[in-house]
């Protein structure tokens, strides 16, 4: 509607790709810090809301990807097994915030820079 302000959104998505094939996104690293805090494959799947069976394709894509393991898996069922991240796996998770939250303000400042709109500012996110 003409007249009427609404504040506008940058909205965006990352992912990393290697050789061309998608590896790892945001949705990955969420799966990954759940993993930590559950240490359980099957209920980090449960809480980022993913199939157990799309879980297990996600990690072994992306441990291809990248050339190193994510996940440490223990085989054993519900009482003794479990899994939690790597050495490598927590590394990139913490890398990957610290890129994620630099962009998120870079991305920022681009916007209200550069998309000011008669008084308006876009947000990024």
């Amino acid at each position: 509607m003409p007249g009427q302000a609404h504040r506008l959104r940058v909205r965006h998505k990352v992912w990393l790709d290697a050789a061309g094939r998608f590896a790892l996104g945001d949705g990955g690293v969420e799966l990954l810090r759940a993993i930590d805090a559950t240490g359980s494959i099957r209920a980090a799947a449960g809480e980022v809301g993913w199939s157990y069976r799309h879980t297990l394709a996600y990690l072994a894509n992306g441990e291809r990807a990248l050339g190193y393991s994510l996940v440490e898996r223990v085989r054993g069922g519900h009482e003794r097994g479990g899994a939690r991240l790597t050495p490598s796996g927590r590394e990139f998770v913490r890398r990957y915030t610290v890129f994620r939250r630099q962009l998120d303000a870079a991305l920022e400042r681009l916007a209200r820079s550069a998309l000011s709109l008669g008084g308006r500012h876009a947000t990024a996110r």
